[in-house]
């Protein structure tokens, strides 16, 4: 299987599709590069080169105590970049996966990027905080953390129905793909699980919008209740220069299943732009 290695040398599993313009797709917590599936399939058909990497902690990446803040993960997605020596591609960040989108244009640039595209994203900055009271209240990340702690396994899989917006009248997610999520939850390590959490809700990206100077798509479901749309894709759709906003009417979180079909056309069209 191929690994890259970090800076302080975490070993990274990536898988590497098709040939052509470099697309890399970075997961949402708690999942892993799996949850690409129909994604990458579709994009390396369409004559797209196509990575998916395993952040540290998740997947079948190395799992390390330490290094799940958004700096260190940022210049993982570097290290990848650079090992594979990717020109011109195409950040693709789902949910937590967008602060690394974010992170890593500002803190390593956009020589290596052509375009960017944040899906049901936690960008610009999902706390609420004095100034900021459109935030999601600490209370809701302390109830996480606590989930987690007691019995993650059954925390996960409750997440997993809000995530995908399955309730006892919808019946478009079926139990198996729920278990398939829970199966990649459950792959990640515990420390990483909690850590994450608290990365992705506490980092404030603001600043980091400014970075974003290459054509950028936002895209979030106006239904989302895990990480809801005003403070997230309208805020950073707001923030960053020229970003073209795209809002799916009454859908969830996990778009990249439950909208998959529209989802690999809006990507592929923004590809194609």
């Amino acid at each position: 299987m191929p690994f890259v290695k970090t800076r302080d040398d975490v070993a990274l599993h990536y898988t590497d599709w098709g040939t052509g313009k470099p697309v890399v797709l970075i997961h949402g917590w708690p999942l892993s590069g799996a949850m690409w599936e129909y994604q990458a399939m579709f994009l390396a058909a369409q004559g797209y080169r196509v990575i998916a990497y395993d952040r540290r902690g998740f997947g079948e990446s190395a799992k390390p105590y330490s290094g799940y803040d958004y700096d260190t993960l940022s210049d993982d997605l570097a290290a990848l970049m650079d090992e594979l020596d990717l020109q011109g591609a195409t950040l693709v960040g789902f949910s937590m996966g967008g602060g690394e989108v974010a992170r890593y244009l500002a803190r390593h640039g956009s020589t290596r990027v052509a375009k960017a595209v944040l899906v049901s994203a936690v960008t610009p900055y999902l706390l609420k905080v004095p100034g900021h009271d459109e935030g999601v209240p600490r209370e809701v990340f302390d109830g996480i953390v606590a989930g987690l702690l007691a019995d993650r396994p059954h925390f996960l899989a409750t997440f997993g129905k809000a995530f995908f917006g399955a309730g006892m009248l919808n019946f478009t997610v079926t139990n198996e793909i729920q278990q398939w999520a829970l199966g990649l939850a459950l792959q990640a390590s515990p420390k990483a699980t909690v850590d994450c959490v608290r990365a992705f809700s506490e980092t404030d990206f603001r600043a980091d919008m400014r970075a974003f100077t290459v054509p950028t798509l936002v895209i979030h479901g106006d239904a989302d209740q895990t990480v809801p749309i005003d403070v997230s894709g309208r805020a950073a759709a707001r923030l960053i220069t020229g970003a073209k906003l795209v809002e799916y009417g009454g859908a969830a979180h996990g778009l990249f299943f439950t909208e998959k079909d529209r989802l690999n056309a809006d990507l592929l069209a923004f590809l194609q732009a």
